[in-house]
């Protein structure tokens, strides 16, 4: 499609700092198979925690809601879905498991894209895997529901059919050029996300789909880290970056860089997250309380001490509830309710 053009493609240019970005993530990349082979047995505590974490932040995203603990329960199949959301949550939970099974198996394809969107509605009775009928809009609503603007127009339903079978012949060309995957990755993705091809689910399919194609080049840290809660985090700069990349995309006149940006941003955050969570474990005196400690102040929305074990594999809760009295007691942290049940979130001034 238009991102993935040949001419588009070589008239992409960079700035010293993207360049500079692209080399972190290749360093980032080269010291992944270190941590692997050093602490297998953490790596697959991240793994697990990874997708809950990005099971309730994609469908969050899209504002698929449940209880934490419910959200839990569905992830770690320990209770069965009740109603729409949580089917979608468990839909979610499937497609990454097979992402993260048999990824190796699962070019970009027509295919591939219409089997992730089955996924996510395979335990409701929507039907998914079949392109929109009727045309589509990305729109803006107030807090009553109402539409105030127009963001965007994808492409109409009688074009998606082509259009997406030309993505998909676009990134395999793609791939055989001099373009950097970092680069092709997010274009694919962009493009997806303007065609826009279901009627729902565009955007969960399009994190599924940035899980997967980074995959396929061994940026393997959105199997530890949740690259869809960063993206939850940063909601408002992804909309943001989103739009100003896709003014123009019809006629192949688009600005793809703040996209681009926004995008390789995502993947150093997780990576120094990764970085930060499996490297500082059992790295010497006061290690792991400062693990937890940055563990904390990564968090922008109320967390439980089984939400911070999640993040920092191998640090005892004696351990972690010591921290966060601590940082209670430094102001930086409040509780709301008691027991089993209470929260923690970071004060006002310091989220």
């Amino acid at each position: 499609m238009h991102s993935l053009a040949p001419n588009y493609l070589k008239s992409l240019t960079y700035s010293p700092q993207d360049v500079s970005t692209l080399r972190q993530l290749g360093e980032f990349r080269g010291r992944q198979e270190l941590f692997s082979r050093q602490r297998p047995e953490i790596l697959e505590t991240l793994r697990q925690a990874a997708v809950v974490e990005s099971s309730e932040s994609s469908n969050r995203i899209e504002g698929v809601t449940a209880p934490a603990p419910r959200i839990e329960a569905i992830v770690r199949r320990r209770d069965q879905p009740q109603d729409r959301s949580e089917q979608e949550i468990a839909g979610y939970r499937d497609a990454l498991e097979l992402i993260h099974q048999s990824r190796r198996e699962m070019p970009f394809s027509v295919g591939v894209v219409r089997q992730l969107h089955s996924l996510l509605y395979r335990y409701h009775p929507s039907e998914g895997g079949t392109w929109k009928a009727t045309d589509n809009e990305i729109v803006e609503r107030d807090t009553d529901g109402r539409v105030t603007r127009i963001r965007f127009k994808p492409v109409a339903a009688v074009a998606t059919p082509q259009a997406m079978d030309d993505l998909a012949t676009g990134y395999r060309d793609a791939l055989g050029g001099t373009q950097e995957p970092l680069v092709i990755v997010p274009l694919a993705v962009l493009d997806f996300l303007c065609i826009h091809p279901f009627a729902d689910g565009n955007g969960r399919v399009g994190r599924l789909l940035t899980l997967l194609l980074l995959y396929h080049f061994d940026y393997e840290v959105g199997c530890y880290v949740s690259l869809e809660r960063i993206v939850e985090e940063s909601k408002a700069t992804y909309y943001e970056a989103l739009e100003a990349s896709s003014r123009g995309w019809h006629d192949g006149q688009h600005d793809a860089h703040p996209w681009l940006r926004y995008f390789w941003g995502v993947l150093l955050r997780a990576y120094r997250e990764f970085e930060g969570r499996v490297g500082k474990v059992g790295g010497g005196r006061g290690a792991k309380s400062e693990h937890v400690r940055q563990a904390v102040l990564r968090r922008n929305l109320p967390f439980s001490i089984a939400d911070l074990e999640r993040d920092c594999p191998g640090i005892s809760r004696d351990t972690i509830r010591s921290v966060l009295r601590k940082l209670r007691d430094e102001g930086l942290l409040r509780t709301e309710g008691q027991g089993r049940g209470a929260r923690w979130k970071r004060r006002a001034s310091d989220a």
